[in-house]
């Protein structure tokens, strides 16, 4: 199965699967990034859920092969340890992935990471949450934004531009916003404490646009992506900066790790962007 579309090419080389976003690759000689595909891949770390060793070693070969498929060295990731949070840090140092824990204590409970520095891999992962790349090709900085339910509820993706912003001197008009296969409208469903925390938090945005009942009082489907993309644009990014994968997690759990299809025993995507 080929998961490409207008906006994503699907990638096998070599044995190991990826996407790429079409308007990143427009600037393939400043950045390099991929959006693992496969149930065969699970790019845990021992800080996201105590790993036994075989496992741990597995999930750092999975980054391995995946960074030598796009000409990046696994060495330089780093990973931040998620939490379902709305912080974002700055990366200014290469991490060895080899230490323990991949030595990410100071990235503990964070779900964003930003660097201006070449050569440094940033990671998130995902099952069903959205994972938005940033890249912004007129001040060489990029980011990896993961912004699960809760992430989107406490706005982290707007957290994340303002610190582009204010930190590097970044422009909203120049940021591109690419974002990764994660779980869509038509899966995500929730019952009345979820719905009616978003209905508080984007009471601004006109709830025909992102919400559906689908069992009287009981059940909502939400668009997440919908809102990501409304918080994106009154940051200031251009419509044509904002993409959007198109792909549904749930919908493709053959391919792509799903918190909703896999239940319990869920496995992790990542997705990874780096500047050369």
């Amino acid at each position: 199965m080929d998961l490409s579309n207008e906006y994503v090419i699907h990638i096998k080389k070599d044995g190991v699967e990826y996407l790429q976003f079409k308007k990143l690759l427009e600037y393939s000689d400043k950045i390099n990034h991929a959006y693992s595909v496969g149930l065969d891949r699970n790019f845990r770390t021992i800080r996201d859920g105590g790993l036994e060793q075989e496992e741990y070693n597995k999930s750092v070969n999975d980054y391995k092969q995946l960074c030598q498929s796009i000409e990046c060295n696994y060495i330089n990731i780093v990973k931040p340890n998620q939490r379902h949070t709305n912080v974002v840090k700055i990366v200014n140092d290469k991490i060895n992935i080899d230490a323990p824990d991949f030595g990410m204590e100071q990235y503990n409970a964070t779900d964003g990471v930003i660097t201006n520095k070449n050569n440094i891999v940033l990671a998130t992962t995902n099952a069903d949450c959205i994972i938005i790349l940033l890249y912004d090709p007129e001040k060489n900085v990029i980011a990896n934004v993961h912004s699960g339910w809760k992430g989107t509820l406490h706005r982290i993706i707007v957290n994340a531009i303002r610190m582009m912003c204010n930190e590097f001197g970044c422009k909203p008009e120049n940021i591109i916003a690419c974002m990764c296969p994660s779980i869509r409208k038509c899966h995500f469903e929730v019952e009345q404490d979820v719905k009616d925390l978003y209905m508080e938090e984007f009471k601004d945005i006109d709830s025909n646009d992102w919400i559906e009942e689908t069992i009287k009082d009981k059940k909502w489907h939400i668009d997440t992506i919908f809102i990501n993309r409304i918080m994106l644009q009154r940051e200031g990014l251009k419509e044509e900066n904002i993409v959007d994968s198109g792909i549904c997690s749930v919908c493709n759990s053959n391919l792509l790790h799903s918190y909703r299809a896999e239940g319990k025993s869920f496995n992790l995507s990542t997705a990874i962007i780096e500047l050369k």
